[in-house]
């Protein structure tokens, strides 16, 4: 555009703005919509974007005097300034580097020529139209509090204006909005950034106690929430003010006026709806902070403890509205659950914030908060209640184990009454919850003061606890009593018949499982049965308990279980199809059960002190381990097996080898891939455990393992592309490297003499290239520095010292002229290899060491070797070469190690990336 389009333009705009004429026509903009006025101040804002103060610098000076043609351009006037802000200057929106120079440039241009007559239009606008067009002065103040960050604060606090604001802000019989338009302009005020001295000096000259008596619990009055802002806001920046002063003038002056705000700010947060920008926690966990220094407290502090204890208390409890849903747990019920959860987080750390400020005064009120929760009326009982013992147990969160011992305070009462009352709303879900969750975080107390384990047990055996009739709390309650167990441990000895006859029912129903087809398998019955049967185990399973007791005990839950599974084995054929999914699922219930009681049974205990105890179990492994000939394709029950049989590893010990032979014989020969990798794990545990005593099992169970697995891998191998089977592929990488880890564990318990019997030495060549390819190129580098480990093991049990007699015929040559040349040099070259790797820096580590045993062991064959063949490959230096064969025959691994790394780097900037990768 020349100049003369770009004049007419910027003439046209601003007439439709301020109602002048045009070709002798007057634009009726006033009668168009909101959004056509608003995208008029759009186009001024874009055009005060490239030309405002350079071209255009009249603009708003120009637009002052035309203010006086009434509402209608105060109202475009109004529309132009928010524009600005929301384009240009705010900061609530991300900016460009350029836009925030030209926001500058504006700004510093208007502070010179503009602003103070902007603000003498508002004052003069308001003080007019005050009466007469109330809306109009709420859209110049919403304007206005926009502008009070960044233009002359003096402008604003003045005798003219503050007055003003205020008296609208306290004056009844206006409109509502523009009362609370003017307290937004007072927030604006108070939020201004300023040295904090001077920002205490206005803070104070406002006089704010005036505006403290409109705050009501009237939440839809936009009066309130207004003011609500503005006193929430007041205290922040006095609190923040506080932190900042030096003096102690200042900071007298600074908590003289948080006293005055604080029951305001308290009543705000219990009563009205809080502005989104106010952190509630973070203010109190502020204030909190300021008394850490401050000891002994003062009343008033005592005081405003307490009213902080309240908010919590307020902040926590759930709204009786969703009493129904949160009890029977529906959608909205979880989603108001997992709304409290969050937010309750910040809320505690408050509360011990605060515990630890005043531990007193915090035992008190949760003390007072308990009392009046029992006494409220059923219509909030249920959340006074749970709010209570929320508070109670985050108080227990926040105690150490030794104050817990000794009972320190209130905490003797307090849990004495927390164990003593009984709560008309314990059938609520929420309730129960909380009150079992909490005795249990008391449980180091008790341990102290054991005449309260009969009111601990009753909470936990009777209609509170295991008995409750919700399945949630139930199912909680076994779990928690697990726990409660291993604390108390021998202490419940004296209880264990009252424990047993109280749990009756649940015994016999554990004990005579019969899910129906109205009860699938993870309902009611099965939900709790591991907490449950290990609850029972730990508690029969102590030394403490007389012999001939505690074979009864045993007795009278293995043996029922034990008919069952056997009546059932035996009735196998002539199960129905329909029959046989919920026949199946019961042996899955009883298996978990019998696999959880015998965690409460030490390996010393059954082996060794009580070895009656021990035979049990091996008569109840004879039993399951049938389940495997009887349902040899049924792969949930081979799982539930096999994790009973790690079980009775660890808790029969070697007395189990017997067995073994059977066991891994009947896993074995049904295994798919992912049931092979379970098979793998037992072997790695039993070989962890018993080391070289299993060397006879090993050996008979490897060829097949050997055979299985690499069949698999290579069928997979075979069968990729894109129409393969992803899951499969993914069971089969699942096996590969569980079977990386049961070489590596082989191999690291002297057992490596099982890959040259007879019927393994068939696989010996396939397992070297599988361990030689993995070593050199698998993305797991974890699962290659494993391969390493394996080969540098190997080179020590089966090479001599130099010249000595070569146990494995071949497997020297194979690893100096293709491991040492493969594995520790061209993997090593190249660039997918990262030095900057930490996991990649050890698996390294393992290549210099396996280079170094290769020369204790292989002497001068394998240097001459690496010097002549493999460096040459590399295009590797002659005196670079020779370095490396002195550091080698050195005893300093560390330097070595260096070394290498700097030649090997040294080699890749040489040849630039040109190595091809073998």
């Amino acid at each position: 555009m020349n100049l003369e389009e770009k004049n007419f333009i910027r003439k046209s705009v601003f007439s439709m703005a301020c109602l002048e004429s045009i070709d002798d026509k007057i634009c009726t903009i006033w009668e168009s919509p909101a959004f056509i006025k608003n995208k008029l101040a759009q186009v001024l804002v874009t055009l005060i974007y490239f030309e405002y103060p350079l071209i255009w610098s009249s603009v708003f000076v120009d637009f002052l005097p035309h203010l006086s043609k009434g509402t209608v351009v105060i109202d475009i006037f109004s529309r132009l300034l928010n524009a600005l802000d929301d384009e240009l200057v705010s900061m609530d929106y991300p900016r460009t580097p350029e836009e925030l120079a030209v926001a500058g440039r504006v700004k510093d241009a208007m502070r010179q020529q503009c602003v103070p007559q902007i603000v003498r239009a508002w004052y003069d606008i308001v003080s007019t139209y005050r009466n007469s067009d109330p809306e109009i002065c709420t859209t110049v103040f919403d304007c206005m509090s926009r502008y009070i960050s960044w233009i002359d604060i003096g402008l604003i606090v003045n005798d003219a204006f503050i007055p003003l604001l205020f008296e609208l802000i306290l004056v009844d019989g206006i409109s509502e909005q523009l009362r609370a338009a003017a307290a937004g302009c007072v927030f604006a005020v108070v939020s201004k950034r300023m040295d904090a001295y001077a920002k205490l000096s206005l803070l104070k000259r406002l006089e704010m106690t005036r505006v403290f008596g409109l705050i009501s619990d009237d939440n839809d009055s936009e009066l309130v929430s207004s003011v609500a802002a503005l006193v929430t806001g007041y205290a922040l920046e006095i609190l923040e003010c506080s932190k900042r002063v030096n003096s102690e003038d200042a900071k007298v002056v600074s908590m003289e006026l948080l006293d005055e705000v604080l029951p305001t700010v308290f009543y705000v947060m219990q009563n009205c709806e809080m502005d989104a920008a106010f952190s509630i926690v973070q203010f109190l966990s502020g204030y909190v902070a300021t008394m850490k220094t401050l000891s002994p407290l003062k009343e008033k502090q005592m005081l405003h403890i307490s009213q902080i204890l309240e908010v919590i208390r307020t902040q926590i409890r759930y709204d009786p509205m969703y009493r129904n849903n949160l009890d029977i747990l529906d959608k909205i019920g979880m989603e108001e659950e997992d709304r409290m959860v969050e937010s309750r987080k910040d809320l505690f750390v408050l509360l011990r914030n605060v515990g630890r400020v005043a531990p007193e005064v915090t035992q008190i009120f949760i003390r007072n908060s308990f009392a009046s929760a029992i006494a409220s009326s059923s219509d909030r009982n249920v959340e006074e209640v749970e709010a209570a013992l929320s508070l109670l147990y985050a108080l227990g969160e926040s105690m150490t184990d030794e104050a817990m011992r000794v009972g320190t305070g209130l905490l003797s009462e307090l849990v004495t009454n927390l164990l003593s009352t009984r709560f008309p709303c314990h059938s609520n879900r929420l309730v129960a919850l909380i009150y079992l969750e909490t005795i249990t975080r008391y449980m180091k107390f008790v341990q102290e003061n054991t005449q309260y384990i009969p009111l601990v047990l009753a909470a936990f055996l009777d209609e509170r606890g295991i008995h409750h009739p919700n399945i949630y709390v139930s199912r909680r309650a076994s779990y928690l009593f697990m726990r409660v167990v291993k604390l108390l441990k021998s202490k419940l000895v004296p209880f264990i018949e009252t424990i047993l006859q109280s749990l009756q029912d649940i015994v016999a129903r554990f004990t005579s499982m019969n899910l129906t087809s109205k009860e699938p398998a993870g309902s009611e019955d099965g939900a709790y049965i591991f907490e449950f049967s290990q609850a029972i185990g730990l508690l029969i399973g102590m030394e403490d308990v007389p012999l001939e007791k505690q074979s009864d005990y045993l007795s009278s839950l293995l043996t029922p279980l034990c008919q069952q599974v056997e009546a059932m084995l035996m009735n196998a054929k002539r199960l129905n199809p329909e029959d046989s999914p919920l026949k199946i699922a019961n042996i899955q219930q009883i298996i978990v059960a019998i696999n959880a009681l015998s965690k409460g049974f030490s390996e010393r205990l059954v082996t060794a002190s009580r070895p009656a105890i021990g035979h049990m179990f091996k008569q109840t492994l004879d039993v399951l381990l049938q389940i495997l000939v009887v349902f040899p394709k049924v792969e949930p029950l081979r799982t539930k097996v096999l994790s009973f049989i790690h079980r009775m590893v660890d808790t029969l010990g070697a007395s189990v080898f017997p067995y073994l032979p059977k066991a891994l014989e009947q896993l074995l020969a049904e295994s798919e891939p992912k049931e092979m990798v379970g098979f793998l794990l037992l072997l790695n545990q039993l070989i962890c455990k018993f080391s070289t005593l299993v060397h006879d099992i090993l050996e008979e169970v490897f060829p097949a393992i050997a055979g299985r697995v690499l069949s698999a891998i290579q069928s997979i191998v075979d069968s990729s592309g894109p129409e393969a089977n992803t899951e499969e592929i993914r069971e089969v990488q699942e096996l590969q490297k569980t079977l990386f880890t049961f070489l590596h564990v082989i191999t690291t318990h002297d057992l490596s003499s099982v890959f040259l019997s007879p019927r393994s030495r068939d696989f010996l060549t396939a397992i070297m290239q599988l361990l030689l390819h993995t070593s050199c190129h698998h993305k797991d580098i974890i699962t290659r520095k494993a391969c390493v480990q394996i080969f540098i093991r190997l080179i020590k049990d089966w090479c001599a010292r130099p010249y000595g007699e070569e146990k494995v015929p071949g497997f020297q040559s194979f690893m100096i002229e293709t491991f040492a040349t493969n594995c520790c040099l061209h993997s090593v070259l190249d660039k997918s290899f990262e030095f900057g790797d930490a996991n990649t820096l050890v698996l390294f580590g393992e290549i210099v060491l396996a280079q170094k045993v290769m020369y204790e062991k292989f002497g001068d064959d394998f240097l001459v070797h690496l010097v002549s063949k493999g460096f040459p490959s590399a295009h590797c230096p002659r005196n670079l070469a020779e370095q490396y064969c002195q550091k080698l025959k050195g005893s300093d691994i560390k330097a070595l190690r260096s070394f290498y790394q700097k030649l090997i780097e040294d080699l890749r900037l040489q040849q630039n990336g040109s190595l091809v990768f073998r």
